[in-house]
């Protein structure tokens, strides 16, 4: 039998701390995976879901982009994807009596735990202008009142449409095809506040904005390294291709400034040997200082240029631009400077320099611990500087891995959204649908912010996902929805985004991955795009948590019959029968051709990659571009600590499924700060004490989060890290990454002031 969901909100901001662990997974992970999945789903219907997460004939674990392998394990899931789904696929429901009971300032008073723990979300809701309650409402009044007021916006440019990575293919192709019939660009999505700068990064240096390497590469690899991600945690599914990468006899390079359990050691819970003993991944350790990252791929290419023989001549030669540019600024690369940038001894940095050498075939995976710094652009373009010099892109076991996390993130934007398309994608929509796409860019997600704030834009449209949390600067980001004259989520749960309304507010519930999709022309299936580039077919087989609620497909095509009364689009016929939205993406999207066809194949198909195929580079010059920007890494005043923002174990994105944190041995709660004993101590701060985070930037500006439990943990010297949403306030709108405009959440320079304990007075959960 499925819990009840909790009635009061548990404290959060007095949780207990005790050893880090050195190991991931093993059977802890199986117990915890099991309890969370018993308590909202109950036992059948656990074992049910499960088993068809991941598989060819199941659906797409909503919990990140991690290829799956070609062999599947009965269990091809992880710990967190177990969360994930079960959170989805949950007994507990979020009724109009619900809303009937608590009003929007109740609501705004509770945690994002306590919201999402209540269940899914049953019937379109409605918040009128100046009502205290959400109210029911009918699907045929929830898109007239969208319509009503997209109408009677004076441009199309006044609205805004948000998509987070979930959305299917499908959706997201109806989606901002809908938006561009409409007049607009403004498609800001979730990779504008995490992979952009992957994306402008590689788009400018090999042609292509995704990763150039297939999931039998890593198995193929003599060195991997994984520079500012977490598998552990937020890709745990990556343990096992590391694992599997490792007995094929591949080396790896961790490069953190957090040491990672599953990094050190995975327990594989897929075998009983795994269980027990696990294996050792990382062969070497490099303790970063946060923003040190480019200091250090800067070093080791000098090291390589003076190492005679170590460059592929005749890779750079035919395949490459901007050589000799790019290598006179390497060579002067200074061991000081990058010592104090890195807080790496030289000897850590001579021994990587000679596992690089000793390899042939080399891989780079990183995540946000990349993308989410002022110069996360040039640190990127670093790093393919450094795979270009040994030509290890376009070869079997090498490439670059940018590890993304929706699942579906990286199809979005194949599929046109994007506030900044390709000429070329506009053609083919005008060729394929008759209408003129708008050519101005759009809104990306601080820029969205930015209209809202301004009354530049008056309608917010999201697709999914928790905008209010994920955005930076979250005082300015609530401020600026309350301007706009209406919001509308598309959402499976209850999120802090659905009680920072504007002066009207619609929540439309929507079918989740798990869910079986019935429409006119039968039974439906959807595609998702995983992090390198394979599509597959995701079916959902549980009933849908209520027949109120309508798939994304479906609510789009609804809207746009309203919006658009005189579109030739056949939208309707789109809503009836989702092959038909795939043969349009066929002949629109380059890669999709016979895209019916091909996604029959259970195993699904890899979209062509230029660079990883051929060797084909699709920037100006027809080639590689090495670049040469100066190297940057953060400066630390006197007394300062440089702050980065993560996730914990019981989260995924803004999605909290606990209050523990069991690799870094948190529990009970979320408001901590990670600080090195010695800076502790320099700083006069005891390990269970309590401070503010103040966050300090350029022009004297400041943000705080109040009430952090200050926990001695090993991080790199200087640095500290804090969960996020909750120290979101601390990043100004303004502060991004050069050219990708991506919120620097991962270099914040903060200052400590002691704050009292908290007062322990709110109950337990039931």
């Amino acid at each position: 039998m499925a819990t009840r969901p909790p009635k009061s909100d548990p404290v959060q901001d007095a949780p207990r701390t005790g050893e880090p662990k050195h190991a991931a997974a093993g059977l802890p992970a199986v117990v915890h995976s099991l309890k969370i999945a018993q308590e909202q789903m109950g036992v059948r219907r656990t074992a049910l879901t499960l088993l068809r997460v991941n598989q060819k004939d199941g659906f797409d674990c909503p919990g990140c982009a991690w290829p799956e392998p070609a062999h599947r394990h009965t269990a091809e899931f992880c710990e967190n994807g177990a969360k994930a789904v079960a959170e989805e696929a949950t007994l507990r429901r979020v009724t109009p009596e619900f809303f009937a009971e608590h009003s929007v300032a109740d609501l705004s008073d509770k945690s994002g735990y306590w919201l999402g723990q209540q269940g899914r979300l049953t019937h379109p809701m409605y918040l009128p202008e100046g009502a205290s309650h959400y109210e029911p409402v009918t699907w045929e009044r929830a898109l007239g009142i969208v319509a009503e007021e997209i109408t009677a916006l004076d441009s199309p440019d006044e609205a805004v449409f948000y998509t987070s990575g979930r959305t299917s293919n499908e959706a997201a192709f109806l989606y901002q095809l809908f938006a561009r019939e409409l007049g607009t660009n403004n498609l800001p999505d979730c990779s504008n506040m995490c992979h952009e700068s992957s994306g402008s990064a590689l788009s400018e240096t090999i042609g292509i904005g995704k990763g150039s390497v297939l999931l039998d590469d890593l198995y193929r690899a003599d060195l991997i390294i994984v520079a500012g991600q977490n598998p552990g945690t937020n890709h745990p599914r990556m343990l096992s291709a590391l694992e599997k990468a490792k007995a094929s006899g591949a080396r790896i390079i961790s490069v953190n400034p957090l040491p990672e359990a599953g990094l050190e050691r995975f327990k594989n819970p897929q075998t009983p040997q795994g269980m027990l003993k696990g294996a050792a991944l990382t062969d070497l350790f490099l303790q970063i200082r946060l923003g040190g990252d480019q200091a250090l791929f800067r070093l080791l290419n000098k090291l390589i240029l003076e190492t005679e023989g170590a460059v592929d001549e005749e890779f750079v030669r035919a395949h490459t631009h901007g050589y000799e540019e790019f290598a006179d600024a390497a060579r002067k690369a200074e061991w000081d400077e990058t010592l104090a940038a890195t807080g790496l001894a030289r000897e850590e940095i001579e021994r990587a320099l000679t596992m690089v050498l000793d390899s042939k075939r080399i891989i780079v995976c990183w995540a946000m611990g990349l993308t989410q710094h002022k110069h996360s652009v040039p640190t990127i373009r670093e790093v393919v500087n450094f795979l270009l010099l040994r030509g290890n892109i376009g070869r079997p076991g090498a490439g670059v891995c940018p590890v993304r996390g929706h699942s579906n993130v990286q199809g979005d934007r194949t599929m046109g959204i994007f506030e900044r398309p390709a000429p070329a994608f506009l053609d083919a929509l005008e060729k394929e649908f008759g209408f003129a796409p708008p050519r101005a860019h759009g809104f990306d997600v601080v820029r969205a912010i930015r209209a809202l704030r301004d009354g530049e834009a008056k309608v917010f449209f999201a697709m999914g996902g928790n905008f209010v949390s994920a955005s930076p600067d979250t005082e300015v980001t609530e401020a600026a929805m309350r301007r706009a004259r209406l919001t509308v989520h598309v959402s499976t749960k209850l999120n802090r985004s659905h009680v920072v309304t504007g002066a009207r507010a619609l929540i439309l519930p929507t079918l989740g991955r798990t869910e079986r999709d019935v429409q006119d022309g039968g039974e439906q299936f959807v595609t998702v795009e995983d992090s390198m580039g394979m599509v597959h077919a995701s079916r959902g087989r549980l009933a849908p948590a209520s027949p109120q609620l309508l798939s994304e497909p479906a609510i789009v095509a609804r809207l746009a019959r309203r919006v658009l009364p005189d579109s030739t689009v056949p939208w309707e016929e789109f809503e009836r029968d989702y092959a038909a939205i795939r043969d349009r993406i066929a002949r629109v999207v380059p890669g999709f051709e016979d895209f019916n066809a091909r996604v029959a194949d259970p195993a699904g198909f890899a979209l062509p990659h230029g660079p990883r195929d051929e060797r084909r580079f699709a920037t100006a010059t027809g080639k590689a571009h090495f670049t040469a920007a100066p190297v940057e890494h953060p400066e630390l005043p006197e007394g300062r600590l440089l702050l980065q923002t993560l996730r914990s174990h019981d989260q995924y994105n803004t999605t909290i499924y606990g209050l523990d944190d069991r690799y870094r041995g948190i529990t009970d709660g979320r408001r901590v700060v990670l600080i090195h004993p010695e800076d502790a101590r320099e700083l006069g701060v005891a390990d269970g004490s309590y401070v503010d985070l103040v966050g300090e930037w350029r022009d004297g500006v400041e943000r705080r989060a109040p009430g952090f439990r200050v926990v001695h943990y090993p991080t790199a010297r200087g640095c500290a890290a804090s969960y996020y949403p909750e120290t979101n306030v601390l990043v100004p709108l303004d502060a991004t990454a050069d050219t990708s405009n991506t919120p620097a959440s991962k270099s914040v320079v903060i200052r400590l002031e002691a704050a009292p304990a908290p007062r322990l007075e709110q109950s337990a959960t039931d």
